[in-house]
C-alpha cells in the first residue's frame, strides 16, 4: 500500500475566529450551489490556507460519541497524474479484452484526477464494533462530504462529489492508500468552474414533506 503524506502543517481542526457570514448570504450560497463536472473544473484551486479552512469546516459536523469516523487523502500537483496512471493501468490489467465501453472507462481513468487542481478523498473509517451505531458514523461521514462542498462554495470555488469504480474496487482502493477496513465516501473534485452549468430539476417539497398526526 502506498504511503500518504500529511499536510505540511499538522492538521488540527479549530474553530475559525472570523465573524460568521450573514444568514442571507449563506442561504443564497446554499440555494445556488451546483455540481460541476471535473472536465469543467480548472485553475485556480484553493490556496494552502483556504484548503486548511475548508477541511476545518468539513470536520465541524455532528459526531455521536466523538468517534471521528473519517479521514482525508489529498491529490494535488503531480500526484494527480500519477494516481490516475496507476488506476488506469490497474483497470487495463483487470480488463485485458477491452470493449468500446471499457476503453472509454480506461480513457477517463487515465485523467481521472487531472482536471481539477485538487481532489479530496473522504475516507470512511466507520467501526461496526464502536460504542455508537455504524449507521450513525456513516451519516457523519456523509455530512463531512457536504460540509466540504459547502465550504468550497463559500470560498468561491466549484466542486463535485463522485465515486465510481475507484471507490468500490479493492485493488483500486489499495492503490490510493485506503485500508481494507475503510471505504471511500466521496472523491470531491475542487477547482474553478470554467462555465457554470444550468441548474437541474430539483425535488418538490410538496412531494417530500408530511406532518405526523396522532391517530
Amino acid at each position: 500500500m502506498p504511503e500518504t503524506s500529511p499536510m505540511t502543517t499538522p492538521f488540527m481542526p479549530n474553530p475559525t475566529p472570523s465573524a460568521p457570514p450573514s444568514g442571507g448570504n449563506l442561504l443564497c450560497l446554499l440555494e445556488s450551489r451546483r455540481s460541476v463536472k471535473p472536465v469543467d473544473l480548472g485553475e485556480p484551486g484553493p490556496t494552502a490556507d483556504e484548503l486548511r479552512r475548508i477541511l476545518t469546516v468539513a470536520c465541524r459536523v455532528p459526531d455521536h460519541g466523538v468517534l471521528v469516523p473519517w479521514r482525508f487523502i489529498l491529490f494535488q500537483g503531480e500526484a494527480r497524474q500519477a494516481a490516475s496512471t496507476r488506476l488506469a493501468a490497474l483497470y487495463a490489467a483487470q480488463n485485458p479484452d477491452l470493449s468500446e465501453r471499457t476503453s472509454g472507462t480506461l480513457r477517463k481513468l487515465s485523467r481521472l484526477f487531472t482536471h481539477a487542481p485538487l481532489v479530496v478523498a473522504v475516507v470512511s473509517r466507520a467501526d461496526p464494533k464502536a460504542r455508537k451505531p455504524e449507521w450513525e458514523q456513516v451519516l457523519t461521514v456523509g455530512a463531512v462530504c457536504m460540509n466540504l462542498i459547502a465550504a468550497t462554495t463559500a470560498l468561491g470555488y466549484a466542486s463535485v462529489w463522485l465515486t465510481g469504480w475507484v471507490a468500490y474496487d479493492a485493488e483500486a482502493l489499495r492503490t490510493l492508500g485506503v485500508r481494507p477496513e475503510e471505504k471511500i465516501a466521496g472523491l470531491v473534485h475542487i477547482g474553478s468552474a470554467r462555465e457554470r452549468p444550468p441548474d437541474r430539476r430539483r425535488p418538490t417539497l410538496d412531494d417530500l414533506v408530511t406532518s405526523w398526526k396522532p391517530q
